[in-house]
């Protein structure tokens, strides 16, 4: 069947990847700290789009409608700080929570691919798709949840123990600085 519409937004999302790198060069000409989760994910995701979009998958348009609705949130808070808002502490941390539920997302559908697959059902998409998928969403949610623990968990522990150990608490403010906290 020709489906125009959806390959559309197949090839839109594939392209998107590209300048989403953007993202990562900015933080490496301002000399801001480029933490891990940030460049991998933005490296391999480009590269699985690009891996899938020839075989047009039959799992594209879930994980494209996910990343979409998670990245628009995304960038709309990152468009609100650039331009100086004061946006609250718990938007930021509903959007990694929202990446985290991507990552839950994106393993159960790979999951539910690989099923209809055993059960004989014709699902358009490969077994190493799936895969490499798996590996990939399973990666991310480590790393976001890793990523929100620090950033979140971490600074509220701070904030309760503040009068404990002056000499703990500078140490763990330092460290989060050169780690920094980017959503993303």
């Amino acid at each position: 069947m020709d489906n125009r519409v959806g390959g559309f937004w197949n090839w839109m999302f594939t392209l998107s990847k590209v300048p989403e790198l953007g993202d990562t060069i900015f933080i490496v000409l301002r000399k801001q700290p480029l933490i891990f989760l940030h460049w991998y994910h933005h490296v391999t995701v480009l590269l699985y789009a690009w891996y899938s979009y020839p075989d047009y998958i039959a799992t594209a348009r879930w994980f494209i409608c996910m990343n979409y609705l998670v990245h628009s949130a995304m960038y709309t808070y990152y468009a609100l700080k650039a331009l100086k808002f004061r946006v609250p502490r718990w938007i930021a941390m509903g959007i990694t929570s929202a990446q985290l539920a991507q990552m839950i997302m994106g393993t159960a559908v790979n999951i539910w691919a690989y099923q209809v697959k055993q059960a004989g059902n014709e699902c358009h998409v490969s077994y190493e798709n799936i895969n490499l998928s798996l590996l990939m969403y399973t990666s991310y949610f480590v790393l976001f949840a890793r990523f929100f623990r620090r950033a979140y968990m971490k600074k509220a522990a701070k904030t309760e123990n503040k009068g404990m150990k002056k000499t703990d608490s500078a140490a763990s403010l330092d460290f989060d600085k050169r780690k920094g906290t980017k959503l993303e």
